[in-house]
């Protein structure tokens, strides 16, 4: 991994944007990976037309690349539509942390990601 792409990362863990609690919001939905103990629970509030997400944080614990990637996320999710959020995969995360991941860490990278997407399906389900 490149130097530059490491410390951006670490600083990211160290100092996570959009880190916090949101009062009553829209979309909330707590995910985990078992298998290396990474947990993050995401709060959203939408748009007047319920169709963006305006405002977003997170609280967790995990791996840098977990919480490092949740971090990064959450500052490119603001404003963005509910739709283009479902259709977001591995490789626009990739995209967003800029670097390569071996399989085990892309697990770690996708969790914030799998976590917006399943409140996502919550919150239009009605739940």
């Amino acid at each position: 991994m490149d130097d530059l792409y490491r410390e951006v990362l670490l600083d990211h863990y160290k100092n996570p944007m959009n880190f916090g609690v949101l009062k009553n919001p829209d979309i909330r939905k707590q995910d985990l990976n078992p298998l290396c103990g990474d947990e993050i629970e995401i709060f959203a509030k939408l748009d007047a037309k319920k169709e963006k997400i305006r405002e977003i944080r997170f609280k967790g614990h995990g791996c840098v690349i977990c919480i490092a990637s949740a971090s990064i996320l959450m500052q490119e999710m603001e404003g963005i539509e509910l739709k283009k959020i479902q259709k977001m995969n591995t490789d626009d995360m990739l995209k967003l942390l800029g670097i390569e991941l071996t399989p085990t860490r892309i697990k770690c990278m996708m969790l914030p990601l799998k976590a917006v997407q399943k409140g996502i399906i919550d919150y239009e389900a009605g739940k």
